[in-house]
């Protein structure tokens, strides 16, 4: 049974803080097991306040004392935190407490990672660390004072006085307590420089432990990226004297945006081309430009409430989106982009976890940081952007950051300013907050007498707790096509605001073939008959890459669907275009490499679902083998040639080109694979100086079982370095045959190298377990007791992470009645569990029950 009877939080309640919070004061004596905490908070009582009580957050926390305007006060202290007495007039409330960083296993509040202390504040860690208002409408300057005996101490904001064993800070900008930070270590620092485009020099620091420093300066550079992007294009300016970066080893999260002090897990940080592969360095890249773009989005303006997240979050993703689009390939990151979409968060959308972009009521708000907040809510923004077109957009925007600097803001106050600035009621628009679920769009079409007419309507399947739904407001970006492959109507964007709506184009001499949905405009699932004829016809003439990409996909799908469900040979005509679109040296190789990446297994799974059927993962599985052999042989005079065309010679180079004609390579090499045995691959390890090609080869010879040498080799030659290893975890169990994965997996579990408590291994082994469709679901459902044996162990450590690792559970009841039960007897085995934490709880609960 959980461990208190969860409390559903809705949104309809908010009620505002009864105090401002005008000073915060606060001093740390660190000690591992006995950190004493000293707050000295000054609150002014507002005249117009609501609610007067005075209930102070708390978590964990042993009271030492407290006073109220140096008096001595007994204030009544329960598990959450504690209520007193309080003057009506302005007054300064005093506590110290006592907690425990060495044995704060969940890694939020205070914590230590290996003999260093680092904070996770969060969404509501801060009560952990000491007593205060901690909700994020509650702002105000923090000054903290750090005494230790570590030779760094860090917090927010700029350094103001320095002496052995202590450091003082002060933040001038006012925050809630989410937003606080500290870190104490034995450290060294990667230190750079930037000067703002108003002339104002800020201090950079990358901090790690001793060993890391070779590995800090591609994370540098990407920070500064981002700082001179974000002036040229939003026009915002860093606004402090430093700006310091810590890699922590042991995190729930991939990094976090306090103010001046952002914290990441070392692997969104630390690269180097020896250690991380291409993937590595763009999602580094990438998480840099979003923790710094949250200055402003987040951090500047900040949300009222939790049920707000995606104001911040939403708003960050779609301006790290624009930051790597301009940095890399707009539209390889656009597919990519979609790609992640489909696989996390419409799977949210059409599962028992589906919930608004906007939620209205929560349990446990940790497990809100979803691929609908962050995701959706980024495709969002970027449905506002295309309807008000970018000049209203920056507009709105900049009018965004006048009016609310300084504010914790509503989805409204969004809204509102692009309403003021560019007159557009955007009341139906704001459905997309509002209402869960991915809309489905029918589309039917007519030629007659020059006239081609697109018809479209709109509709959105029941969610838990939303039976209905009303039209939205969709873009659709619609091209046109003449039958020689020419483009007769460039794009245009189609506002579908109505359940089904036409829209015509006149004077054209034939019915053109349509590109619908480019760039693909609006997060929805688009339904219309259509042929593998003109798919091929898009995927070889259609100028948007996004669609053109869609239609090879879309062929790709049809293909393995036919050979699931009518044991089909793969489509020659299909196989006959991709050979062709392989061998084009013309074409970008990032973009050919997606177009030879397979729609994913659960993608298939869920194609087969919505169809009617009872997908089956080793059926799914054995035609993507079939598949993929089949091409292999079709291409056997090709592949030599190919991959020796696409090896990139001399050093490594991170840059976008070279990441591209890798990742190609990496996708030849798997294909000669499957006709050499692995010889090509084998000669690639032998001769592998960066991680991309070591880590490709290691995974086509673990795929053909003919890596044992090779493994051990890694194994050798990388066990000292925490995030390779992860690597190696990983592909154990990610490149297992369907009925060895979870013996695997087993087997990882009690190698002397595998931590239940570091939140990246444990990723690294259950996540590629459950990411291995086939070996999860396995008959016999021995991925499922021990994914759940597993989960039931962490939760007493760490509830954060086990709870979002249940989301592997979420699509349980498309599979058959057998596969049903065995899922379902571990999800009640899980929520039977003496002291589960609330965030698990919830997360079995809604997935039984949604």
């Amino acid at each position: 049974m959980a461990e208190a009877t969860p409390q559903t939080i809705y949104l309809k309640d908010y009620t505002p803080f009864g105090y401002q919070v005008d000073e915060v004061h606060l001093t740390f004596h660190l000690s591992p097991k006995a950190t004493r905490v000293v707050s000295r908070i000054e609150f002014t009582p507002k005249p117009d306040a609501v609610e007067r009580s005075f209930f102070l957050h708390g978590e964990q926390l042993k009271l030492i004392a407290a006073k109220i305007d140096g008096q001595p006060v007994s204030p009544d202290v329960t598990a959450q935190g504690l209520t007193c007495d309080v003057p009506s007039t302005p007054f300064v409330w005093e506590s110290e407490v006592e907690i425990s960083p060495v044995t704060n296993t969940a890694l939020e509040g205070l914590y230590m990672s290996n003999g260093m202390y680092c904070t996770q504040c969060e969404a509501e860690g801060f009560r952990k660390i000491t007593y205060y208002p901690d909700r994020p409408d509650v702002m105000s300057t923090f000054t903290v004072r750090i005494e230790g005996d570590e030779k760094v101490l860090l917090s927010n904001g700029n350094p103001t006085d320095s002496g052995e064993g202590w450091a003082e800070w002060h933040d001038p900008w006012p925050k809630p307590a989410y937003l606080f930070a500290l870190v104490a270590g034995d450290l060294v620092n990667h230190p750079d420089s930037f000067t703002t485009a108003s002339g104002q020099d800020v201090e950079l620091n990358i901090w790690v432990r001793p060993g890391d420093e070779g590995k800090c300066a591609f994370g540098m550079e990407a920070l500064k990226k981002s700082m001179t992007w974000d002036e040229q294009v939003y026009g915002l300016e860093y606004d402090l004297d430093i700006f310091n970066i810590v890699a922590v080893d042991d995190f729930n999260m991939g990094a976090m945006e306090n103010k001046g002090l952002n914290i990441f897990n070392s692997s969104c940080v630390l690269a180097s081309p020896e250690t991380s592969t291409d993937a590595n360095f763009e999602r580094i890249e990438a998480i840099i430009a979003h923790e710094y773009f949250h200055n402003w989005t987040g951090n500047r303006i900040t949300c009222r409430d939790w049920f707000q997240l995606c104001l911040k979050e939403g708003l960050t993703v779609y301006r790290d989106s624009q930051f790597t689009s301009d940095m890399r390939s707009a539209s390889v990151k656009r597919i990519s982009d979609v790609i992640d979409l489909r696989g996390r968060q419409f799977a949210e959308d059409n599962g028992p976890l589906a919930h608004q972009v906007r939620p209205e009521s929560f349990q446990e708000i940790n497990n809100f940081y979803t691929a609908t907040i962050y995701e959706k809510g980024a495709e969002v923004i970027g449905m506002l952007k295309r309807l008000v077109g970018d000049e209203a957009y920056a507009k709105a925007v900049a009018l965004y950051f006048e009016r609310h600097d300084g504010q914790a803001c509503t989805i409204e106050d969004w809204l509102q300013v692009f309403e003021d600035s560019t007159g557009r009621d955007l009341s139906q628009f704001s459905k997309w907050y509002s209402q869960a679920g991915t809309p489905r769009i029918k589309v039917t079409d007519d030629y007659s007498d020059g006239t081609y007419t697109l018809t479209l309507e709109q509709s959105t399947p029941p969610t838990p707790g939303q039976p209905d739904k009303d039209p939205r407001v969709i873009p659709v970006a619609v091209g046109l096509l003449g039958q020689n492959g020419d483009e007769v109507r460039g794009t245009e964007v189609l506002e579908l605001t109505e359940a089904k709506q036409s829209f015509s184009f006149d004077g054209l001499a034939s019915k053109p073939v349509p590109s619908i949905l480019r760039e693909f405009s609006a997060p929805i699932i688009m339904e219309r008959e259509s042929t593998n004829a003109e798919r091929a016809f898009l995927l070889a003439h259609d100028s948007d890459s996004f669609n053109r990409w869609e239609a090879g996909n879309t062929l790709a799908k049809e293909a393995r669907v036919a050979m699931v469900l009518d044991a089909a040979a793969p489509d020659a005509d299909y196989l006959d275009a991709l050979t062709k679109l392989v061998r084009d040296d013309s074409l970008d190789p990032a973009f050919r490499a997606l177009v030879l990446s397979p729609p994913s297994q659960s993608d298939l799974a869920q194609t087969l679902f919505e169809r009617g059927h009872t997908p089956d993962p080793q059926a799914i599985y054995d035609a993507a083998e079939t598949f993929a052999q089949t091409l292999a042989e079709a291409l056997t005079d090709s592949l030599p040639r190919l991959y020796a065309d696409t090896t990139v010679q001399g050093a490594y180079s991170s840059d976008a080109e070279s990441a591209g004609k890798r990742d190609l390579n990496a996708r030849i090499l798997s294909l000669l694979t499957r006709l050499d045995g692995g010889e090509a691959a084998a000669r690639q390890y032998d001769a592998a100086d960066n991680m991309t090609q070591q880590n490709a080869a290691l995974a086509c010879l673990l795929k053909a079982e003919n890596g044992e040498a090779q493994s051990q080799a890694f194994y050798d030659q990388w066990q000292g370095d925490r995030l390779v290893m992860d690597k190696w975890f990983g592909l154990q169990v990610a490149c297992s045959a369907p009925k060895k994965a979870a013996s695997a997996a087993a087997n990882l579990t009690e190698h002397a190298l595998f931590d239940l408590k570091n939140p990246n291994r444990f990723r690294a082994v259950m996540g590629a377990l459950a990411m291995n469709q086939a070996g999860f679901h396995y008959e016999g459902g021995a991925g499922y007791q021990l994914l759940a044996d597993n989960l039931i162990a962490l939760d007493a450590l760490n509830p954060q992470t086990t709870a979002r690792m249940c989301s592997a559970f979420q699509t349980w009841k498309r599979y058959d009645s057998t596969r049903q039960e065995l899922i379902r007897a571990q999800l009640e085995r899980i929520s039977a569990t003496d002291n589960l934490s609330r965030d698990t709880n919830e997360m079995v609960s809604r997935i039984l029950n949604g």
